[in-house]
């Protein structure tokens, strides 16, 4: 699978931390069709956040399909495909937050979800690569203001 982390990874700006960094490890994936990091080390500015543990996990995976799905033919007759199927493709961070203080650790999750229709790996491989970017890069741009969001719940 093509999902690989350089250590350490730099985090996004973000109200609170200053030059947020990773170090990140290679982990047992939950499945054999995925990879895992857990975050050993922090580094930058991040008082209060917590390295990866039991009671705190904070890990990120990436999985593929289990079945990668192909196209069927199409109809004969009409020449139309009768479906597309959608090789389903996600990328899920985890970390261990307090919902209070003296209270035991919950864990909170983002995950991004590609839905691949399949063929499009063949007929439109730029399309697929630019919508990544635009993903990626907006999460990128917006950073703190997910922070705020999620911190103040405004929009």
């Amino acid at each position: 699978m093509a999902f690989s982390l350089t250590s350490p990874v730099t985090g996004s700006t973000q109200t609170g931390l200053t030059s947020p960094t990773y170090t990140v490890v290679a982990d047992s994936p939950p499945n054999n069709y995925g990879k895992q990091y857990y975050v050993s080390t922090l580094g930058g500015t991040q008082t209060g956040v917590l390295a990866h543990s039991v009671a705190a996990p904070f890990t990120i995976a990436s999985f593929r399909p289990q079945v990668l799905k192909t196209l069927a033919p199409v109809n004969p007759v009409t020449g139309v495909l009768r479906n597309v199927p959608h090789n389903v493709y996600k990328t899920v961070t985890r970390k261990g937050v307090l919902p209070l203080a003296g209270q035991a650790y919950a864990p909170a999750s983002m995950t991004s979800e590609l839905k691949i229709p399949a063929g499009s790996d063949l007929a439109d491989p730029l399309s697929l690569r630019a919508m990544i970017a635009l993903h990626i890069g907006a999460l990128q741009q917006f950073s703190d203001g997910l922070g705020n969001t999620v911190t103040t719940g405004t929009i």
